[in-house]
């Protein structure tokens, strides 16, 4: 088989490989307007007429409910919308399209055979930190040489061909190509034939649709940070711009840590991970993965304690974090050092449901600071740190109302209160207490774990299955649900908590390397459950797709205290 065919070739080979269309005319809905068009015509074809509609550039098309890429040909009548850059799903279209870019464009300048390792690490700076070790030198004068190359690449607008190889023949490609993590991967892939990627005789593997060339990866810059680069792209709201690259140090390090230390174990991949348990290797895993969160917990307490003067732990960070299962954790540390802390959720001093302000869509707004009564909460901290005996409320989350029930607490000399909640960083949240008395911890699900060296797993991705499972199994919640509120919950997180992240005294990162393979057993059920019409249908295919990657293991083996434990049961804690 000859896998380096020029790309006109491949391209052309693809099309008649569909088959001739013929002259026949066929029916398309678009905005409600119904037209005729020749059968084979492309969504590409059509999104030309209608862009001039939209107020940002179209990149994939929606047929009676199912996602396409532009380059796809039509052979029946059907119904038509368009996703467009703005949209999350066209916004990681392009992400995902501007990383092959630069793949391909890095590989043309130094050569194939110089590179040993090209990775797409993990988010930062609203793009992807990326590291690149071979022979050759990363300076910015090489930086300049890639760039140069991309927006070659862009100018010739060059088609970004999708060719369904056999799974052994595409195997037999990555090989070729020295991607041994592709080649890892597709050894645990059930179905016999992939999707490769073919862009100018390069041949790459993606999880996930693509641009239909590169004239439409318009946006994109390349900067030197610490051993890598960063490939800066654009945002959501203003997809035609590249801002400045601004790099949370805080977060950074501690993406950089984990990344680092995912690697020394052997661990950086979902062919890695899949080779262990299929090793009888999981359990070990665990202990040594549960082993270093636990000496992170020890690590924190420990500056706790050192610090003069603390008497509020202040605990924040997004959705599905473990915020709960980590409070438990470090307080059982704190003891260990001599201190008495009592855990207290911002929750409890959430204002009575009618006080409770609306969002633009007019439903309760829970995530922003004014749900909370701060005023009652600092009224509260103030007393405590003053010696006061404090009655402190509980939230009656039925009856929508704070409740007293005798919670009486006074706070001694080795007594220290462990606050958690969203608004936990803000210092709005705790405006009247000093500085010193207060130590901030944020806390994320931050997976550096990749599907392969150039696709990388969102850490939203493990966030919103964690939640799915956890809300299914406390409050009956259905994935359809969870998935339908998630973006509600997104745009909290980015306006309460990642403005906040960086002035926080510790960050710890709650992520597991392994906990995807065991969350697959209690998410696919629940995601197999959304059906063809409902709206949150194409999602819950992506995640399945995604999940499939993984080889399930049971949750029977996991300690009873691992922060996995608060979303699949099982836990030692009141979680």
């Amino acid at each position: 088989m000859n896998t380096f065919m020029p790309k006109r070739t491949i391209c052309e080979q693809i099309g008649a490989e569909r088959g001739n269309m013929g002259d026949k005319k066929i029916a398309v809905v678009v905005n409600n307007v119904e037209k005729e068009y020749p059968r084979g015509v492309t969504f590409e074809d059509i999104a030309k007429e209608y862009q001039k509609d939209y107020d940002a550039r179209i990149v994939l098309a929606v047929a009676d409910g199912k996602l396409y890429e532009l380059n796809k040909k039509i052979g029946r009548n059907c119904s038509v919308s368009f996703v467009t850059l703005k949209d999350q799903s066209g916004y990681q279209t392009y992400k995902r399209s501007a990383c092959l870019l630069l793949v391909k464009s890095f590989t043309d300048v130094v050569g194939e055979e110089n590179i040993r390792d090209f990775i797409i690490e993990f988010s930062i700076s609203k793009g992807y930190f990326c590291s690149a070790v071979g022979d050759f030198t990363l300076n910015e004068k090489l930086l300049k040489k890639v760039k140069k190359r991309m927006d070659e690449l862009v100018e010739q607008d060059i088609p970004i061909c999708k060719i369904s190889y056999h799974i052994n023949d595409a195997v037999e490609i990555f090989r070729q190509h020295n991607m041994t993590d592709k080649e890892k991967l597709f050894k645990y892939r059930r179905a016999s034939r992939v999707n490769v990627y073919n862009l100018d005789e390069y041949h790459d593997y993606y999880y996930g649709y693509m641009l239909p060339s590169t004239g439409y990866i318009t946006s994109y810059e390349l900067s030197l940070y610490d051993d890598g680069f960063i490939l800066q792209l654009p945002t959501r709201r203003e997809p035609g711009v590249v801002p400045h690259v601004e790099v949370p140090e805080k977060l950074y390090r501690t993406m950089k840590e984990t990344a680092d230390w995912a690697k020394g174990l052997g661990v950086a991949t979902v062919g890695d991970l899949n080779d262990r348990i299929c090793a009888g290797e999981f359990n070990d895993l665990v202990l040594v993965q549960e082993a270093m969160q636990e000496g992170n917990i020890v690590r924190i307490a420990e500056d706790v304690v050192k610090r003069e003067g603390v008497k509020f732990v202040m605990i924040a960070g997004p959705s599905s974090s473990g915020k709960t299962t980590f409070s438990y954790r470090l307080s059982v540390q704190l003891r260990a050092h001599g201190l008495r802390p009592h855990t207290i959720a911002l929750d409890d001093y959430f204002k009575n449901r009618e006080d409770t302000p609306l969002d633009e869509d007019g439903n309760y707004n829970f995530e922003c600071l004014e749900a909370i009564d701060t005023e009652g909460f600092n009224r509260d901290m103030t007393a405590l740190l003053a010696g006061e005996t404090v009655e402190l409320p509980s939230f009656n989350f039925k009856t929508g109302s704070r409740e007293y029930r005798g919670n009486y607490k006074r706070l001694g000399a080795e007594d220290i209160l462990v606050l958690e909640g969203i608004h936990g960083l803000n210092e709005k949240m705790s405006y009247a207490l000093p500085k010193e008395s207060k130590y901030k911890i944020y806390i994320s699900s931050l997976t550096t774990l990749n599907v392969d060296e150039h696709n990388r797993i969102a850490t939203t991705d493990g966030r919103l299955i964690r939640r799915m499972v956890r809300d299914h199994r406390t409050r009956g919640t259905s994935a359809r649900n969870t998935l339908a509120m998630w973006g509600s919950v997104r745009r909290g997180e980015e306006e309460n908590i990642f403005p906040f992240q960086e002035s926080a005294d510790a960050m710890f990162n709650s992520a597991l390397i392994y906990e995807l393979a065991v969350l697959k057993q209690f998410a696919e059920p629940l995601l197999f459950a959304i059906g063809r019409d409902d709206s949150e249908y194409q999602e819950a295919k992506r995640l399945l797709k995604f999940l499939d990657y993984f080889v399930g293991v049971t949750s029977e083996n996991l300690p009873n205290n691992s922060i996995i434990r608060e979303f699949v049961g099982g836990s030692m804690f009141p979680v």
